[in-house]
């Protein structure tokens, strides 16, 4: 079966989504869905808004065949270990021959001379005088771009959709993997833009819910669990902050100050921010912390394909991958005992029930069995 796969939080599921999936099958013909999407936990250091199992739901009445969980240490990462640990997941499926992502340029070979010009020698060497001046990471990167290949295909990395796509490809590079990038054009609102009379964006969407303006299953927010997470982070020592991945460039010290001084998350976050130091990547550090993470909790692949949810042209792909696939696949909680990455997403899901408008208690990830429709 021709299996195409995409990798997306779903946070929640729009319109939008359901317009890249109808898109991805007019460009490359009735083909089976396969999305990896990331657990409880998101890239910009919160909570999804609704548990995975129901956004998984979600994918499948909205055009998803089958849905596959990024684990959390993957999921709360940057774009490069994010869109890495999703290309491992995607190809050991063995049922995967294409991947579909939404770009805002929709031109995959544009995003391609873009990440073979970040894994050459030349760009290193020119990041590395950028890097040298003390300006942030992203303006450093976009800038030794520019010097290689020009302003118009540099711009490309400004746009978050163009950036992960520009990763997704650089993952499948170096996992020589046969896999084809297809981007597809993005339409409606833009990242963390509002509303659209078609496609407003998840970040408003996510409001909307918390808000209660629109109907949720009990959504969840790191701000419903502030005073647990401010505890945990608390009581870490600063050796515990150099743990953290993405800890480098004294920002673990930094944080740690933060946290002793700050009373709210976003006042941590703030007395952490400089200019150096991208927001999204002090969320992602003190996200971690909360959740008693460390780097070294981040295995070097994916050990498993953790099964969320599955429709019938799914359950068909998960026997061919039962024959197929280069790593177990997990479809029934019991399955997952034994599996150390398991069991500590089992630990994570139990601090995202305290997450919760109504908080849930310990358990859930040993109690849920895969979404079927």
């Amino acid at each position: 079966m021709d299996a195409v796969g995409i990798v997306a939080e779903y946070n929640p599921f729009h319109a939008g989504h359901a317009l890249h999936i109808r898109e991805t099958r007019r460009m490359l013909g009735d083909c089976a869905v396969v999305a990896v999407m990331s657990g409880n936990f998101v890239q910009r250091g919160d909570c999804a808004v609704l548990d995975k199992w129901t956004r998984a739901r979600a994918a499948l009445e909205g055009g998803a065949d089958l849905v596959l969980e990024l684990p959390t240490v993957w999921a709360v990462s940057s774009a490069e270990s994010f869109a890495r640990g999703a290309v491992e997941i995607l190809a050991a499926t063995g049922v995967v021959t294409r991947m579909s992502f939404g770009s805002e340029c929709g031109d995959v070979e544009k995003l391609r001379q873009v990440a073979d010009c970040l894994d050459s020698p030349k760009y290193r060497t020119g990041l590395r005088r950028f890097l040298d001046e003390g300006l942030p990471f992203a303006a450093c990167r976009q800038a030794a771009v520019e010097k290689l290949l020009g302003e118009d295909l540099a711009r490309l990395l400004s746009h978050p959709n163009n950036n992960l796509g520009v990763e997704y490809i650089r993952a499948l590079n170096a996992l020589n993997s046969p896999i084809k990038p297809v981007a597809v054009l993005r339409a409606g609102a833009g990242h963390d833009g509002g509303d659209h009379p078609a496609y407003p964006s998840a970040s408003f969407l996510r409001e909307r819910m918390l808000a209660g303006a629109l109907p949720a299953d009990n959504p969840a927010s790191l701000r419903s669990g502030e005073r647990g997470a401010l505890s945990r982070l608390r009581a870490m020592e600063p050796e515990d902050f150099a743990a953290l991945p993405d800890s480098g460039e004294g920002l673990d010290a930094r944080l740690y100050q933060a946290v002793r001084g700050g009373r709210t998350l976003e006042e941590v976050y703030a007395l952490a921010k400089t200019k150096r130091y991208a927001h999204a990547r002090i969320r992602r550090m003190a996200l971690w912390g909360a959740l008693g993470l460390r780097a070294s909790d981040r295995p070097e692949h994916p050990p498993y394909l953790r099964v969320l949810g599955a429709g019938g042209r799914g359950r068909a792909l998960l026997r061919e991958m039962k024959d197929r696939a280069a790593l177990p696949i997990v479809t029934k909680p019991a399955h997952g005992k034994g599996f150390p990455l398991l069991e500590l997403e089992a630990r994570c899901t139990d601090f995202y029930e305290l997450c919760r408008r109504e908080p849930g208690g310990c358990g859930a990830e040993w109690t849920h069995s895969p979404v079927m429709v």
